[in-house]
């Protein structure tokens, strides 16, 4: 037992910055998941038990987590249901309203607010806007912005004289002047 602790002594152990990274990779990838489902991306129930074992490992802390994470091969066809309810206990699942036009602009201010929070890369986050939403709205002139932030950070060279990072810290700005506006273009319609 003294052993055990003198060794346990000589190599404190850190794993709070680890663990505090791992979380938020965790989180990332429930994000990332939560929206190709939201775009109505097939995720197969592999990779949703394999998030929540990769969560539960990672520290991320939700009633159904365990549940999610345990699931046997016969259990899959749960894996969806309960992927969703742990989504839904993390506040990270979309929630679209009725009506597809409807439900496109909220998936835009979904998208615009992760976009300005960081959460979401503004290349992949504008693209999803431009090519996912935009489009199915007939590029309404309030996505106008982070359109053309998509457009330019597709075809960015580095012979444009500006850097990735400035188009990015563009998009973020479109994005975060498009959410300062609020719901409302779709009431429009």
């Amino acid at each position: 037992m003294a052993a055990a602790t003198a060794d346990m002594q000589a190599f404190p152990f850190q794993v709070p910055a680890e663990k505090t990274l791992m979380t938020s990779d965790a989180l990332d990838q429930f994000r990332h998941i939560a929206r190709a489902r939201a775009f109505g991306r097939h995720v197969g129930s592999d990779r949703l038990i394999q998030a929540g074992l990769d969560a539960l490992i990672a520290g991320v802390e939700s009633p159904s987590l365990a549940m999610l994470a345990g699931l046997l091969r016969s259990e899959e066809p749960e894996a969806s249901e309960l992927f969703d309810q742990v989504l839904d206990e993390l506040g990270l699942l979309f929630h679209p309203p009725p009506g597809p036009r409807a439900a496109k602009w909220a998936m835009a201010y979904w998208i615009a607010g992760q976009i300005a929070d960081g959460s979401l890369d503004p290349a992949a986050g504008s693209h999803l806007i431009w090519a996912d939403i935009a489009y199915d709205l007939g590029y309404p002139k309030e996505l106008e912005p982070l359109v053309h932030c998509a457009h330019n950070l597709d075809g960015w060279e580095e012979s444009w004289g500006v850097s990735v990072e400035e188009l990015n810290g563009e998009a973020v700005e479109a994005a975060k002047q498009f959410l300062s506006k609020g719901p409302g273009a779709e009431a429009r319609d």
